[in-house]
């Protein structure tokens, strides 16, 4: 099984859970988050602030502006990933800085609390 993180725009949370849901995976977690990718930063001021310039260092502080995004964790069975991934690519891609980030990392082992059942039975089938 495979735990896949996705940092995605606010505004695109509510297309995001329906098209999980009509691909037969509606079991989601979301929080909110802040964050920023390379495209806030102008990558000349980051040179010069790595230098020690001055003038850089101070421009630079005014370019980190942190962006509110929401986080998704859903955890799926192996053959499910790929799916998964690309039904989250199809809804969120825009084109534009800021569409966002898709990480798909193992997980061990997954427990229902109610049933203590685990393993790949807890998890949607799809």
């Amino acid at each position: 099984m495979k735990e896949i993180l996705a940092i995605v725009r606010l505004n695109r949370m509510n297309q995001t859970k329906r098209a999980l849901a009509e691909v037969g995976l509606p079991s989601i977690t979301a929080r909110d988050c802040l964050g920023r990718g390379k495209g806030l930063v102008d990558l000349q001021l980051l040179k010069g602030a790595e230098r020690g310039y001055e003038e850089a260092i101070s421009q630079l502080g005014q370019s980190q502006r942190l962006i509110p995004k929401r986080l998704l964790v859903i955890v799926v069975q192996d053959d499910l990933v790929e799916k998964t991934v690309q039904t989250l690519i199809r809804v969120n891609q825009t084109g534009k800085p800021g569409d966002g980030m898709i990480f798909v990392m193992p997980c061990l082992d997954a427990y229902r609390v109610r049933t203590a059942e685990h393993g790949d039975v807890v998890l949607d089938e799809a």
